[in-house]
This record gives structure tokens, C-alpha cells and sequence, in this order.
């Protein structure tokens, strides 16, 4: 009975010797696993930061480009507003030449008879201007005849 005893304990101790086997075999598989799954986070770690660091350089870059948009556009609005009074001014003006025209265009048609007139005594004045002289020159070849 006693080498029952001992031989209970022999397969009891192999079992327990087997166990420690196959449970230091499945602890070294998963260090190895775990080790993977580390190294694998400081790669995924190392180009995490790569990303940000990027991201973080093209968000700089789209603000400096955000910025400078606004700018151009704030002198594109001054460039457009004077522009915009170049042209009012233009249309002012191209008004108050209409506004002439059509008043010298009025008084003109107002006065054309006015003119007719005036030429017509200017006419009348020479005519009567030549007969004087003519009257004058005969006067003058008559008593030179005389």
C-alpha cells in the first residue's frame, strides 16, 4: 500500500511536472505573441506620430494658405469697390453729357431761327454796304467826268 502511496504520487507529480511543461510552453507562446503585439504597437505608435506630425504641418500650411486667401480677398474687395466708383462716376458723367447735349441740342432748335434771322440781316447790311458803295463810286466817276 505504501507503494501505492508512492506511486500515486510519482504519476501525480509527472501529471503536475507535464502540466508545468505544457503551461510554461503555452506562457513562452504567449510572451512571443505579446512581444509581437508590442513591437507591432511601437511601429503603429512610430508612424501615428508621423501622421500627426503631418497633419499637423498641413494644417499649419492650410491656415498660412486660409490667412493669405483672406488677404487677397480683402484687397480684391478694396480693388473691386473702386471700381465699382469708376464706374459710378463714369455713368454720372456719361449723364451730364447727355444732359448737355440735349440742352444745346434744345437751344440750338430754340435759337435756329434766331439764326436765320441774324444771317438774313447780315445779308441785307452787305447788300445795303455794296449798294453805298457803288452809289459812292459813281458819285466819285461822275464828278470825275463832270
Amino acid at each position: 500500500m505504501e507503494i501505492l502511496l508512492y506511486i500515486s504520487a510519482l504519476i501525480a507529480s509527472v501529471a503536475f511536472m507535464v502540466l508545468v511543461i505544457f503551461l510554461a510552453k503555452t506562457l513562452i507562446s504567449l510572451s512571443r505573441t505579446l512581444n509581437n503585439v508590442a513591437s507591432t504597437l511601437e511601429s503603429l505608435e512610430k508612424q501615428v506620430e508621423g501622421i500627426t506630425r503631418e497633419t499637423t504641418e498641413l494644417l499649419h500650411k492650410t491656415n498660412g494658405l486660409a490667412d493669405d486667401v483672406q488677404k487677397k480677398s480683402e484687397k480684391l474687395n478694396t480693388v473691386v469697390d473702386a471700381v465699382q466708383g469708376i464706374g459710378h462716376s463714369l455713368q454720372q458723367f456719361n449723364q451730364s453729357v447727355q444732359k448737355v447735349s440735349a440742352t444745346v441740342s434744345t437751344q440750338v432748335e430754340n435759337n435756329d431761327q434766331k439764326f436765320s434771322q441774324v444771317i438774313q440781316l447780315g445779308h441785307t447790311f452787305i447788300d445795303i454796304w455794296e449798294r453805298l458803295k457803288q452809289r459812292k463810286k459813281e458819285r466819285e466817276t461822275s464828278k470825275v467826268s463832270d
